[in-house]
């Protein structure tokens, strides 16, 4: 009973999702229509870097999978970025633009272009995705120096993902 519950109140946002409207700043083109809404829980991984002479976390990649409204895993977010279905179709992705939404909170909501499409499936005519209700994921708090410099950390996130293809 536990873990039922403790995974229903991993779907809150997802459920609470279904029905938002989506700000202008992240919206995908009027022509794109919502074919799929995802809810994800997994990380963020940051790595310490020495970037313009000062010590910083950078995000390297997500690492997260992606449910259904039944708790279904229906796929994987990973290194790309890149999101894949379950029966192996996949789509790469590059990030138009960011939203700010809860700031010292959690990751931005973002729209992103598909780029790249592998496989026939469910992904197969992706053209945008937006990143929505997201919650952690913020590079760590804790100190990136000499010391950590090359070291991973990763952040537990979730979000909701929605998949949009041509009318």
């Amino acid at each position: 009973m536990i873990k039922r519950c403790f995974f229903l109140s991993l779907l809150l946002p997802f459920v609470a999702s279904a029905g938002m409207v989506v700000p202008e700043a992240i919206r995908a083109p009027a022509e794109q229509v919502a074919k799929l809404t995802v809810h994800a829980v997994g990380d963020q991984i940051y790595q310490c870097v020495l970037q313009e002479y000062a010590y910083t976390w950078q995000a390297q990649a997500p690492d997260a999978r992606l449910f259904d409204m039944s708790g279904q895993v229906v796929g994987n977010h990973y290194s790309g970025p890149i999101w894949e279905y379950k029966e192996g179709s996949r789509v790469v992705g590059r990030v138009v633009s960011k939203l700010d939404v809860d700031l010292g909170a959690s990751i931005p909501w973002l729209l992103v272009e598909v780029v790249a499409h592998h496989g026939v499936g469910m992904f197969s005519d992706i053209n945008y995705i937006t990143r929505v209700n997201t919650r952690g994921g913020l590079p760590p708090s804790s100190s990136c120096n000499a010391n950590h410099l090359g070291s991973e950390k990763r952040v537990n996130y979730t979000a909701d993902y929605i998949f949009y293809t041509a009318r």
